[in-house]
């Protein structure tokens, strides 16, 4: 009966060797409770704990990348989308981060899914499409003082995927089409104005000064004697001719 009392001791005595002596990697890092009690912050390395009386828990300090479920958003045109993203975050804390909320992971994924819809719904969905990155920037600052009493720190937020209904993808395809004929017509108008504008400041110059309607006359026969035609029929003013000649008609 002795024998087994032996291996029963040293059983428990490697259990007790085990438990006391702990060793943290770089990234980890151990908080320590006495009877119960915030005692401190250790690691990395060998650290000792004693049996009993005091309790480790072990803190990952590498980054999380966390994916945010896919979410139902009606944004503030009252279009209905699915937005999903992806949360990049660590612990910089692991006293908060262990006392101030019972699992940080559940935590940091439940507020970033509210934060996500709140965020998102306060846009249109043209700013979903087209302005992401500040987007991004507003989610992750928003998280980043929430989480910041939880010891986390969120480096990153990327919205991934903007999911849009059939129907909402075709009315944005002709919504597009229309804005090109828009565009297309104002620089139509535009290049007409502009050409209007050309011509009566040619007719104003045309008129202030004669000599220049008889170069444009004399501009106009050369063309028209490049033709193929043999029989040339040119009307020409007999004021102008005056001109030419330095008489004034009568």
């Amino acid at each position: 009966m002795a024998i087994p009392s032996v291996f029963v001791a040293l059983i428990v005595f490697v259990a007790l060797l085990l438990y006391t002596f702990r060793v943290l990697r770089e990234y980890e890092r151990g908080v320590i409770f006495t009877l119960g009690r915030f005692w401190k912050v250790k690691g990395p390395g060998l650290i000792i704990v004693i049996p009993v009386i005091q309790q480790i828990v072990k803190v990952d300090l590498r980054t999380v990348v966390m994916d945010v479920p896919s979410q139902d958003v009606i944004s503030r045109d009252n279009v209905s989308v699915k937005v999903n993203a992806v949360l990049y975050f660590r612990v910089i804390d692991p006293e908060k981060a262990i006392i101030q909320v019972e699992d940080f992971l559940v935590a940091t994924s439940q507020l970033a899914q509210t934060t996500l819809r709140s965020v998102l719904g306060q846009h249109e969905l043209d700013d979903m499409l087209a302005e992401r990155e500040k987007l991004n920037a507003d989610i992750q600052n928003l998280l980043d003082r929430q989480t910041d009493a939880w010891g986390i720190k969120v480096a990153n937020v990327e919205i991934k995927h903007v999911d849009i209904d059939e129907t909402m993808v075709r009315a944005i395809a002709r919504q597009a089409e229309a804005e090109r004929e828009r565009r297309a017509k104002v620089i139509h108008a535009e290049g007409e104005m502009q050409a209007a504008t050309k011509l009566v400041e040619a007719a104003r110059i045309l008129n202030e000064q004669p000599q220049s309607l008889q170069l444009r006359y004399l501009q106009t026969l050369t063309e028209i004697a490049g033709d193929r035609s043999s029989t040339i029929v040119f009307p020409l003013p007999l004021d102008s001719i005056g001109k030419m000649f330095g008489q004034s008609s009568e």
